[in-house]
């Protein structure tokens, strides 16, 4: 298994998550010359005391289908020997872990592009629902603008993106 994804309540531990991203390589662990993680957390809005979390809902099934297709684009684009995808559902309050990324690869160029790219597809292709919430009072999230404009630089990029970068 060179992709993994879970989607899960249960919180992570950021620190652990690169063993399992090398050991689901099936390659031994001096074979990767780089491991680029991200992690996501819940943010206050600036100068916003009354937030108190985010719910965050998923389809399941779908939701990892979506995030399979994710990785394995990744995988198919940079020479990779294992990303994976760790997303919490569920009430999380400020500052809780919400996602995870990683990408293991034989060079740095490699390893940041897909877990950059990774991460960017998460906040647009995957389906996930967000509800912010300032006590009794709750709003969905919108897609924001910036996320698609993220997203839309790797289509253009994907005539120039080679799975033989490195760095």
């Amino acid at each position: 298994m060179q992709c993994f994804c879970r989607v899960q309540r249960a919180d992570f531990d950021p620190a652990e998550l690169p063993a399992t991203l090398l050991a689901s390589s099936g390659k031994p662990e001096d074979a990767a010359g780089a491991v680029a993680t991200f992690t996501g957390l819940v943010r206050r809005p600036p100068g916003d005391a009354a937030f108190t979390g985010l719910t965050v809902e998923h389809y399941p099934g779908m939701t990892e289908r979506a995030i399979g297709a994710i990785l394995d684009e990744a995988f198919a684009r940079w020479a990779l020997l294992a990303i994976g995808v760790v997303h919490r559902i569920g009430e999380l309050a400020p500052g809780a872990r919400i996602v995870w990324v990683g990408a293991a690869a034989a060079h740095r160029g490699n390893a940041f592009a897909a877990c950059e790219f990774t991460m960017d597809y998460l906040k647009t292709r995957a389906p996930f629902w967000k509800k912010e919430h300032w006590g009794p009072e709750a709003r969905w999230v919108e897609a924001r603008s910036g996320d698609r404009d993220r997203a839309a630089r790797w289509r253009a990029r994907a005539g120039t993106t080679t799975a033989s970068t490195e760095e």
